[in-house]
């Protein structure tokens, strides 16, 4: 019996196949197989074989990279305020709880209009107050410098909310109604118009 085998003989079709781990010189059974013929389906064979060497090879090089990361489940819809609003969800944009703002300043004046339009101060203002931080800072005279748009919204041109008021140009109160009523006829809530402006960069 041979204790140590270094080639293996296949028949098939009548043809003599080797498979060797080692070269012919180093096995007499091995260097004998060597000089046999090999017909096509040997030749099959031994590609099939160093198939799986290779992929043998490259599984034991394989390493994990990284874990995969699950997807967070959205924000439950807002359920129904005490003022009776719904928040103006629509059902599909989470909404971003967030306390009231201080005293005196244009966010706390936002905050109190929002449920005068239907919505629910705590569940919408922070997605109005994540857009225009980025868009005006919340600055009543902020200008954008490659466009006519101005205010706190960032009106286009800021002409436009003069419809609220004639104290658009300087007036934070003014420009937030016509922002506000700017957000709710076209996205339906400021949570929809954040969700808007996450995908695009502008509402």
């Amino acid at each position: 019996m041979v204790t140590s085998m270094a080639a293996i003989l296949a028949i098939t079709g009548g043809a003599y196949v080797v498979l060797r781990d080692q070269s012919p010189g180093s096995d007499p059974m091995a260097a004998v197989a060597a000089d046999l013929p090999v017909g096509n389906a040997g030749k099959a064979l031994m590609q099939a074989r160093q198939r799986m060497i290779l992929m043998d090879a490259a599984e034991k090089t394989m390493t994990v990279v990284g874990t995969p990361k699950v997807a967070a489940q959205p924000a439950p819809t807002e359920p129904t305020s005490t003022d009776g609003s719904t928040g103006g969800t629509g059902g599909t944009a989470p909404v971003v709880n967030a306390p009231p703002p201080s005293p005196g300043t244009a966010q706390r004046i936002a905050y109190n209009l929002l449920p005068s339009y239907g919505f629910s101060a705590s569940g919408q203002f922070g997605c109005l107050n994540d857009i225009w931080t980025r868009e005006s800072g919340w600055m009543y005279n902020a200008q954008n410098p490659t466009s006519a748009a101005y205010g706190i919204p960032q009106a286009n041109p800021g002409s436009k909310m003069a419809s609220a008021g004639p104290d658009w140009q300087t007036d934070p109160t003014t420009q937030i109604k016509w922002g506000i009523g700017y957000i709710k006829s076209i996205y339906g809530s400021p949570c929809e118009a954040w969700a808007f402006w996450q995908a695009h960069g502008y509402y």
